[in-house]
């Protein structure tokens, strides 16, 4: 049980001395054996407030934005769509998918919720105001994603076969793709004018080179309207 060293000092009558050796040795032992392997499990998720180390619920905070508290008992935090528990994740899933490919595709007609969400992401993609977007939309298809005007302009944001071509839009009736398109053309008018809202919808309605022309708005009574009918939904 003893060292050899202790037993000597047992048999030699060092007993006091050799017992108190011992319980040295002991006492170290203990202390590393604490330090490298936590007797207790909590020790690792709530440490002693006298060592520097943060506890598990510190460190999980420290990796979210919201309150781990807050997370854990906010009641509304843990509410969910009833109309998904009732489904299963694939069906919920599958159904997900096929709504948004048909949108894609243009093979269901899209609610103005969906058009308005589209408008929305593509919008803050391009860096323009979506009420902007939206009340170009309104005046120039009223939200009809299969307008066609007498010109050949085509759906939500009217646009002409060559400019949807240039502007890399294969179909024109597709939802996505038109205001995708129509959006980056705006985007490009607010920017030939610095940010001059007038100008750039006077351009998109009768171009650019109108707009250059005439050093403002085209002396067009359809443009003018254009304009103001804009401006007036927009604000």
């Amino acid at each position: 049980m003893f060292s050899q060293f202790i037993q000597g000092l047992l048999n030699t009558g060092g007993q006091a001395q050799a017992m108190e050796r011992y319980a040295q040795i002991a006492s170290k032992v203990n202390n590393l054996n604490a330090k490298n392997e936590p007797q207790n499990p909590l020790d690792a998720l709530y440490p002693d407030n006298k060592v520097n180390t943060p506890s598990f619920e510190k460190v999980l905070q420290a990796t979210t934005k919201s309150n781990f508290g807050t997370l854990l008992l906010d009641p509304h935090l843990k509410s969910v769509n009833a109309d998904i528990i009732r489904q299963s994740p694939q069906t919920s899933l599958t159904n997900a998918l096929n709504e948004a490919a048909a949108i894609q595709a243009n093979t269901q007609p899209a609610s103005k919720s969906q058009i308005l969400n589209v408008v929305s992401q593509i919008s803050k993609k391009h860096g323009v105001d979506e009420k902007l977007v939206q009340a170009l939309i309104k005046q120039e298809s009223g939200f009809n994603p299969n307008a066609k005007s007498k010109a050949g302009a085509i759906g939500l944001m009217q646009l002409m076969p060559a400019t949807a071509k240039n502007l890399g839009v294969k179909d024109p009736y597709n939802i996505v793709q038109n205001v995708e398109g129509g959006v980056k053309y705006l985007k490009s008018m607010l920017d030939k004018y610095n940010g001059n809202m007038i100008l750039a919808l006077a351009a998109y309605n009768a171009g650019p080179g109108a707009v250059d022309k005439y050093d403002g708005i085209p002396p067009y009574k359809e443009t003018q309207n254009y304009v103001r009918n804009i401006l007036a939904n927009y604000l």
